[in-house]
C-alpha cells in the first residue's frame, strides 16, 4: 500500500491522494463508531423505557412461566423484586374476565389465544391478580415473540382503575335513565295490549293495524332499554349466571319456534339440524336463549328471500360443545369484521341502513358466552353468507338436571 501510494504521489500532486484515502478510512471508522454507539444508546433507551414505564410488562414462555418483568408489574401484582421469576402465570397474573370468571386453563386464556393465532392480541379487558386485595382491572396486550430458547409472549398491562371510576359514574347514570324509561314504556305497551283485546271497545281493521305498528315500536324500545340495562349491570359486576344441566336440542327448538314468524315474513327457511341425542350442557338457559335469539334473528335479517338459516351442533373437545348458526346471506364487509363484536358499532354498508339495529346483540352474545367460559367467532364470505359459532361447557355433574 505504501509503495503504491508513493508511485501515485509522483504522478499527482503530493499528499492529495494520501489525504483523500486517510479521510475515507477515517469516515468509515467514524461511521462504524456511530453505529456501535447508536446501538448501545438504543438498548439503554429501551431498557430505561421498560424499567420506568407505568405499564406493567412481563415476558412469559410457552410453558406459561414468567421470565422477566419490570417494576410496574411487581408493584401492580404486589410482589417483591425477582420473586415472580419462574413462577407460573396463574400464580402471578391469574387472568379473569370482567365478571371475575377465571380464564386460566380455558380456551379464553389470552396467552393461549395469542400463541394459537400467531399474532398479537390487543386491548383485552381483564382482571389480574392472585389475591383479592391485589385484583386490578386492566387493558392487556399479548404479543407472541420467538426467542433463541423457544416461543413466548410479551404481556403488557395498563391499569384502568381510574378510568373505571369515571365509567362507573356514567354507567350509574345510564342505568338510572334506563330504569326511568322502562316503567312508562311498559305502561304504554300494556295499554296498547288492552286496546287490541277490545277492552275499550271494538276497533276497526285500520285502527288495529296502526296499533300493531305502535306496539312493535314500543316493544323495540323496551328491548333496547333491557339490553342497555344488561350491559350496565355487567360493567358494574352485577351479571350472574344460573347454570344447570340443559338439553341443547329442546332449547334451540324453543328459540327457532319463536323466530319462525320472523323467518316466514322474510322468506327465509329456518333449519334445525341438531340431533336430539346431544350431551347436556352446563349453562344458564335464559342467557343462552338470548345468545341464540340474537344470532338467529341477525342471520334472518341479513339473508335475502329464498335463503336459509341453519343451526347445527358438534363436539368441540372433551369439555365443550360447539353451536353454529349459518346463513346464506350477504356476508360481512371486510372493513366491518374487526368491529363486529363492539358495542353500538354501526356499519356504513348499505344493507345496515336498510336493516336497522343498534349494535348490541353481538356484544351481548359474546359477553354471555365468555361468562360461560366459552368463545365466539365467525367466518364470512361476501354474497355467500356467514357462520357464527360459539362453545359452551358440557355438563359433567352427577345431577342430570334437564330443561
Amino acid at each position: 500500500m505504501r509503495k503504491r501510494m508513493q508511485k501515485q504521489d509522483q504522478q499527482k500532486e503530493p499528499g492529495r491522494e494520501s489525504a483523500r484515502e486517510d479521510t475515507s478510512t477515517s469516515t468509515e471508522l467514524g461511521r462504524s463508531g456511530i453505529k456501535v454507539v447508536s446501538r448501545i444508546e438504543r438498548d439503554e433507551v429501551l431498557n430505561a423505557l421498560i424499567e420506568h414505564s407505568s405499564d406493567a410488562i412481563m415476558v412469559l414462555d410457552e410453558q406459561f412461566l414468567v421470565r422477566e418483568s419490570n417494576p410496574a408489574a411487581r408493584t401492580m401484582l404486589k410482589l417483591p423484586r425477582d420473586e415472580e421469576m419462574g413462577w407460573k402465570c396463574r400464580e402471578v397474573l391469574r387472568c379473569k374476565n370482567l365478571n371475575r370468571m377465571e380464564l386460566c386453563g380455558t380456551s379464553s386464556c389470552p396467552l393461549t389465544r395469542a400463541l394459537q393465532q400467531h399474532g398479537p392480541l390487543p386491548n383485552e379487558e381483564l382482571v389480574v391478580g392472585s389475591q383479592r386485595e391485589s385484583f386490578c382491572e386492566v387493558s392487556a396486550s399479548v404479543t407472541p415473540v420467538d426467542a433463541s430458547d423457544g416461543r413466548g409472549a410479551v404481556f403488557t398491562v395498563r391499569d384502568l382503575s381510574a378510568l373505571k371510576v369515571a365509567s362507573q359514574v356514567r354507567a350509574n347514570f345510564v342505568s338510572m335513565v334506563s330504569h326511568e324509561l322502562r316503567t312508562p314504556l311498559n305502561s304504554v305497551h300494556g295499554f296498547i295490549e288492552l286496546l287490541l283485546q277490545g277492552h275499550m271497545g271494538e276497533l276497526t281493521e285500520e285502527q288495529r293495524l296502526y296499533l300493531g305498528y305502535t306496539q312493535e315500536g314500543v316493544q323495540q324500545l323496551i328491548s333496547i332499554v333491557e339490553d342497555i340495562l344488561f350491559m350496565t349491570r355487567s360493567d358494574l359486576g352485577q351479571f350472574e349466571t344460573r347454570q344447570q344441566g340443559v338439553q341443547l336440542y329442546e332449547l334451540v327448538r324453543l328459540v327457532t319456534r319463536n323466530l319462525q314468524p320472523q323467518a316466514l315474513k322474510a322468506g327465509v327457511a329456518l333449519v334445525l339440524a341438531i340431533p336430539q341425542e346431544t350431551p347436556l350442557l352446563y349453562i344458564d338457559p335464559q342467557r343462552i336463549k338470548q345468545v341464540l335469539n340474537n344470532l338467529i334473528a341477525n342471520a334472518i335479517k341479513y339473508t335475502p328471500p329464498g335463503g336459509s338459516v341453519t343451526v347445527t351442533a358438534r363436539e368441540h373437545d372433551a369439555h365443550f360443545q360447539m353451536i353454529t348458526v349459518t346463513d346464506t346471506g350477504y356476508g360481512i364487509p371486510l372493513e366491518d369484521r374487526p368491529h363486529i363484536f363492539e358495542r353500538f358499532y354501526q356499519s356504513n354498508h348499505s344493507q345496515q341502513s336498510k336493516m336497522g339495529g343498534y349494535g348490541l346483540g353481538l356484544a351481548i352474545a359474546r359477553l354471555i358466552v365468555e361468562q360461560h367460559g366459552g368463545t365466539i367467532s365467525f367466518d364470512t364470505a361476501l354474497e355467500k353468507g356467514s357462520s357464527f359459532y360459539f362453545t359452551l361447557p358440557i355438563y359433567e355433574g352427577a345431577r342430570q338436571d334437564t330443561l
